[in-house]
């Protein structure tokens, strides 16, 4: 299975083709005619759905670029490190955030021109308002021009990367360039890596793959390591380098006895000295290749000695002597490197306490009590302990025959008295559960000795208080209050009782307001009025809601009459509807004129 796929990644176009595919797509999907005697409200939906469509075309490319692309701090550490050493984390990282940063202001535009696209009054503004949200969202995106052009190389770079599994069994072949890896890899799999007589052939990890006892293996085929500081190494180095750090898997050291590759054994020995902190806790063979060259037995004593230090801290691992040439020794090499895996595994299983997982795991629990009979538990084997038999509802049924009657309330946990006597569920629009309690009866036993001892202290032989008379006057005050209030409401419900039985041609009410009653509510009051007086005798100054001088001539007031009587209502109010069948424009012009012909586009 393959974890990471980055062959699946979508390309990275440039910043004109995006900008291109983009507004033609958006020209497509959208309406391309409008017409400025259109009301303003069409107007603006027609343009304000251009500007939202582009800025989500916009915003939809550019999140795809930000999920598809592998997150550094959420994939596994060999491609992390892959990825660094290809392309420098921190550069990759900022690229993504440009673009983040680009997809975070086409929002901001399409929702600010969105707003502003609501105060268009005309089809000449709205549509300038258009072309400048466009053209925000296009400068956005043309700004980070170096950034698509990016990532659009780590995209295809990451393409041909090989599709490495980090969880599976793997086997990894490393050495001095030109002793024989890719030869030995081209022998099990059936990868077809470049073989060539020269070193740095193999500039980057190849992966086989090849079965084994019915299991599936991985073989990683990588660059050639040279004996210097890791500072000094180079990115071809590094690759292999880090698939020695963070891939957990076993370890084929190659070393060519033959000196064949340009490189002494000397020098092949000094390297598997200064990587060895890479191997920790992996299992190690060292294969010695091109035999067919050189045997074992005719080294001299200094390489021999070497040979044998080498295996001092690994002395569970032979040296394999092995040719890729006429293929002696490569099945021997293979057998023993994959039970040297299968076996680091299970250990590794067994320590981590994952070995039992899959495996059928047998409870022994303590005895915790004396050794009991095996008997099964039933109602009728605990009523035979206690020496009865429980006679069940059945069995009552089939003695009585036509006369039983089903009882639910002969099983209630009361005394015999209480059980049938009829209880409400709601008394009162209250629960009676709500009010239960099961020792009622000490509850009440306890309320009659409170009530005697209360009598025999006296407390209830205390005087009743007086009422003052100030208390008297304001309870008598506060009814007559009270009976007001319920007149006024009577009255009140009379009257548009009344009212909404009167039609337009029945006699209109009397006016509760007048002059005789002015006077005798303010005397009353206690405030006289003075018959003489011009505010009581003159009519024309009687108060009015609407009109605060009378009309002096009467042929002035009939004119302003007859003014609004000929008034003509206008097309449009609020007293129009349907019935009116009111007809504005008799051809509107959208409907009536042709397409638009060969000319200009700029009406759109």
């Amino acid at each position: 299975m393959n974890l990471y796929n980055f062959k699946n990644i979508t390309v990275v176009l440039n910043v004109k083709d995006l900008c291109d595919v983009i507004l033609s797509k958006t020209q497509r999907k959208t309406p391309t005619v409008i017409h400025k005697q259109c009301k303003i409200y069409r107007i603006r939906s027609f343009y304000l759905r251009k500007v939202k469509t582009s800025a989500q075309n916009f915003t939809d490319y550019l999140s795809k670029i930000i999920q598809e692309f592998p997150k550094i701090d959420n994939i596994h550490p060999f491609y992390s490190s892959l990825l660094n050493i290809y392309y420098d984390k921190d550069h990759y990282k900022i690229a993504l955030g440009q673009i983040n940063l680009a997809r975070n202001l086409i929002h901001n535009i399409n929702k600010e021109y969105s707003r502003l696209m609501k105060f268009g009054d005309s089809l000449y503004r709205c549509k300038q308002l258009k072309r400048i949200a466009l053209g925000r969202m296009v400068t956005v995106i043309k700004k980070q021009s170096n950034t698509f052009q990016y990532l659009e190389q780590v995209r295809q770079h990451l393409s041909r990367l090989p599709s490495i599994n980090p969880y599976t069994r793997s086997i990894i072949i490393c050495g001095f360039p030109n002793v024989g890896k890719s030869s030995f890899l081209n022998k099990l799999t059936r990868a077809n890596v470049d073989i060539q007589p020269y070193p740095f052939t193999t500039k980057s990890l190849y992966v086989g793959h090849m079965d084994f006892k019915y299991l599936r293996w991985q073989l990683i085929d990588t660059p050639g390591i040279f004996d210097h500081k890791l500072e000094d190494r180079n990115v071809i180095e590094m690759q292999s380098i880090t698939a020695l750090a963070h891939l957990n898997s076993a370890v084929l050291f190659f070393i060519d006895i033959s000196e064949d590759c340009g490189y002494s054994i000397e020098d092949q020995v000094s390297l598997f000295t200064n990587i060895k902190p890479l191997f920790v806790s992996k299992p190690i063979i060292i294969v010695c290749n091109k035999i067919d060259l050189i045997q074992q037995n005719e080294l001299n004593k200094k390489h021999n000695y070497l040979m044998e230090n080498l295996c001092e801290d690994n002395d569970r691992l032979p040296i394999l002597m092995m040719s890729t040439m006429d293929g002696s020794g490569i099945e021997q090499v293979k057998e023993i490197v994959c039970d040297s895996l299968l076996a680091h595994r299970i250990i590794n299983k067994i320590n981590n306490n994952k070995y039992n997982h899959n495996r059928l795991y047998v409870a022994n629990p303590n005895m915790k009590d004396e050794i009991r009979k095996p008997t099964l538990p039933s109602r009728d084997n605990e009523n035979q302990k206690r020496g009865k038999k429980r006679k069940l509802e059945k069995d009552i049924e089939i003695e009585a025959g036509d006369n039983y009657t089903l009882d639910l309330k002969k099983h209630y946990d009361l005394p015999d008295e209480y059980k049938y006597d009829i209880i409400p569920e709601i008394w009162e629009g209250h629960n009676i559960m709500d009010f239960v309690q099961p020792n009622v009866l000490e509850e009440f036993k306890k309320l009659n000795d409170e009530e005697k001892l209360r009598e025999r202290s006296g407390w209830y032989d205390a005087p009743t208080t007086e009422i003052n008379e100030s208390m008297k006057e304001i309870k008598e005050l506060a009814k007559k209050i009270r009976d007001r209030k319920a007149i006024n409401k009577l009255e009140s419900i009379s009257k548009k009782k009344l009212k909404s039985k009167l039609s337009r041609t029945s006699t209109p009410l009397v006016r509760s307001r007048s002059l005789m009653k002015f006077k005798d509510d303010m005397a009353n009051l206690g405030i006289a009025i003075d018959e003489n007086s011009t505010y009581s005798t003159s009519k024309k100054y009687l108060y009015t809601r609407k009109r605060s001088k009378p009309f002096s001539d009467k042929k002035l007031c009939s004119n302003k009459i007859a003014r609004i009587s000929v008034k003509k209502w206008p097309k449009y109010n609020k007293f129009s509807c349907e019935s009116d069948r009111f007809i504005g424009t008799k051809k509107p012009k959208h409907l009536y004129c042709g397409k638009r012909g060969v000319g200009k586009t700029t009406r759109r």
